[in-house]
């Protein structure tokens, strides 16, 4: 069969490439067209457009890149059109894939959607254009089957794929890790600003401050697939920082604490047990126009999936040098290590076990 793919981010590559390879599995003619990234590109196929080409953040920066985005969605459903997939394909990204649908749909193609827009986040009524527009919906977090069975609508629980990611990995040697990227043998901080220009730079510039207070602790910046270091390095001042990139599982394996930006990274954070802080700012104008849609009490997956506060979350104003400094000496510490470990494995088992993307896959070629 013929799949065309549509990824946005560097997760959504990760989790396209592990389903692509689950296909090929169940079906081995699989002819595979997608919009992704570098993981998704090495399991064969045809890359349509990478995602760094689209990486853009927070209400704000859409407004300000409309045009570009129009032609991009010009110019996908022209793709699409001329390649005439048996199935199309949607990972997250919903701003983007939720009007590809709607227009497929109406075209008659089979769609079908993995890793579900996060509709109970904000504007709950984008559920019925869901209804209207996918034929299949595969979700990943155990709260949100009630959530569409609320909404009368019938979805496939697979489980989350990052258990997945994180179970085919090799285990690390952490002495040769740190002797690869020339680390020192102090613990090691993680900083995982996010993968975009935009909140990277709203976020590394505080989370370096905490170099100078932790100076018992070796501080390490998970670069992102999508940037270079030329663009990290204007940021490192001191020598107690190094910095990583494309090795942000490595890194979480040997870490003893982290600084995550929120997003699909606190989850990856919990799954490899590093207790963490939860950072986010964003743009006034995007953050004010957010909280006036958001309904959630919190904005971490780890807290949002254990309807609980399991992790810090420092939103906006909250997040600054002074409070980041207080809630990083707890983590480091007992009694809220212990705490936080403990809520990690809840979390795992609440998550299912393995084998999201084999699922998937059996579901779409079947």
């Amino acid at each position: 069969m013929k799949y065309y793919i549509l990824a946005g981010e560097a997760s959504g590559d990760l989790h396209a490439s592990n389903l692509m390879k689950a296909i090929k599995e169940k079906d081995p003619k699989a002819d595979f067209r997608f919009w992704g990234g570098d993981l998704m590109q090495q399991q064969g196929g045809t890359l349509v457009s990478h995602y760094k080409e689209r990486a853009f953040m927070g209400f704000f920066e859409v407004i300000k890149n409309l045009k570009k985005i129009i032609r991009f969605i010009r110019f996908c459903k022209e793709d699409i059109a001329a390649y005439n997939p048996d199935k199309i394909i949607f990972i997250d990204n919903s701003g983007f894939n939720l009007r590809i649908a709607k227009w497929a749909k109406q075209q008659g193609f089979n769609t079908n959607y993995y890793i579900a827009p996060q509709v109970w986040a904000s504007r709950e009524n984008r559920v019925k254009d869901i209804k209207r527009d996918i034929d299949n919906l595969f979700v990943t977090l155990p709260f949100e089957v009630n959530f569409y069975k609320k909404h009368k609508m019938a979805v496939h629980f697979v489980g989350h794929p990052l258990l997945d990611a994180i179970a085919e990995r090799k285990p690390v040697d952490e002495h040769a890790f740190r002797k690869n990227h020339k680390l020192n043998d102090k613990p090691i901080i993680a900083l995982l600003p996010g993968s975009r220009k935009q909140e990277i730079t709203k976020m590394l510039s505080v989370m370096l401050k905490m170099t100078d207070k932790f100076k018992d602790y070796q501080f390490v910046i998970a670069g992102a697939p999508s940037q270079e270091y030329d663009f990290y390095k204007t940021f490192i001042k001191t020598e107690n920082v190094k910095f990583i990139a494309n090795k942000t599982y490595d890194l979480l394996s040997v870490s003893y604490a982290a600084l995550v930006t929120s997003g699909t990274a606190t989850l990856e954070a919990a799954l490899f047990k590093v207790p963490q802080v939860v950072c986010y700012k964003g743009s006034w104008i995007s953050y004010q126009i957010a909280k006036r849609i958001i309904t959630l009490k919190f904005i971490s997956l780890v807290n949002l999936i254990m309807d609980k506060e399991v992790v810090t979350e420092l939103i906006q104003g909250d997040f600054n040098e002074k409070n980041l400094e207080k809630e990083l000496q707890k983590i480091l510490k007992t009694p809220k290590r212990e705490q936080i470990f403990t809520d990690y494995f809840a979390l795992e088992q609440k998550l299912g076990g393995s084998g999201a993307s084999k699922r998937v896959a059996e579901k779409l070629v079947r």
